[in-house]
């Protein structure tokens, strides 16, 4: 499939933003052989601004069940607005109907992480795929994106483990290559997993202690996970027990979908709130920007205007 589209958002938004959004080129699927053990090969959805240089890369691992078809507003968004963003679909996606009992079941978090690692590998072949982007990427400013499982897939790629059944932290995944990333509804530690989650999803037994790279992680004040037994705050762990520069943005009122991220009117979002995705647009957009981009202003802009908000959607604390 090739398509092209004109992203649809203000020209001007809260982080003054003068920069009008780009057409937007998106191409599926970009279609990568299968690693060893994965049995499928690897599709991925490419959008891009259809014009621009030097352009930096977002990859992002989408939530359990969904695919590279999923998450528009934010992918669109920041195609429109100057990233080449990668959407890789994982084993878990509903498109693919693997059964619980598959062999490769126990591991299909690692062939996540093997999948991010997938397209930073073939960002050449990635390129060549899409009509008009050859040539325009800037391999040097790449981040990595997740929602909910997506965000854990993408967090150890900033050097998040996972504990080994003794609690000893296991491989070390980070990949020099990233140097930021957005972490969504990022689960917690696995200090009070639900006895389902502690026998079957021995992956959500994470350490941050070694998640350095620059980070924003963000969580909904009524998000309240059927894995854990904790509150909402347990997905602030990962800005509380990580190192290094490290920014945590609390939306009021929002769920496990933060508005609605993984799609328009989609089933599973629960708390729908145009305002709150357009904010996440707003402000994911502005610190890629400035995580990228040594001595832009345009995350210190944004910060500056949701605390000067009279009504603000959420609040922001870094460190």
């Amino acid at each position: 499939m090739y398509d092209s589209n004109t992203a649809d958002s203000n020209t001007a938004d809260a982080v003054g933003a003068t920069r009008a959004p780009a057409t937007v080129v998106s191409a599926k699927p970009v279609v990568l052989s299968a690693g060893p053990g994965r049995g499928e090969d690897l599709q991925v959805r490419v959008s891009a601004p259809a014009t621009g240089s030097d352009l930096p890369v977002v990859v992002f691992s989408h939530g359990f069940g969904w695919s590279m078809d999923g998450y528009a507003p934010l992918a669109d968004f920041w195609a429109a607005h100057g990233f080449v963003v990668v959407q890789p679909t994982h084993l878990d996606s509903r498109t693919l109907a693997i059964p619980h009992e598959d062999p490769r079941f126990p591991r299909i978090w690692r062939f996540r992480v093997d999948d991010l690692k997938r397209v930073l590998d073939d960002l050449d072949l990635i390129e060549d795929s899409v009509p008009g982007l050859g040539g325009r990427i800037d391999r040097s400013r790449i981040a990595v994106a997740g929602h909910s499982w997506g965000a854990q897939t993408a967090s150890t790629l900033l050097g998040a483990r996972v504990l080994d059944p003794d609690g000893v932290p296991g491989e070390d995944m980070s990949d020099p290559r990233v140097k930021a990333g957005v972490l969504l509804a990022l689960t917690g530690l696995g200090d009070r997993l639900t006895p389902f989650a502690a026998e079957n999803l021995p992956f959500m037994k994470p350490s941050f202690d070694n998640m350095t790279t620059t980070a924003l992680v963000v969580a909904g004040d009524h998000d309240q996970s059927a894995l854990s037994t904790r509150g909402p705050d347990w997905f602030t762990d990962p800005y509380t027990y990580s190192p290094g520069t490290k920014s945590l943005l609390t939306l009021f009122g929002a769920e496990h979908s933060l508005g609605g991220i993984p799609g328009y009117e989609v089933a599973e979002t629960t708390d729908e709130s145009p305002a709150r995705v357009a904010l996440l647009q707003r402000l994911t957009t502005a610190f890629l920007r400035s995580a990228l981009y040594p001595g832009d202003t345009s995350w210190k802009a944004a910060a500056t205007a949701l605390e000067e908000d009279p009504n603000p959607l959420g609040e922001l604390r870094s460190k």
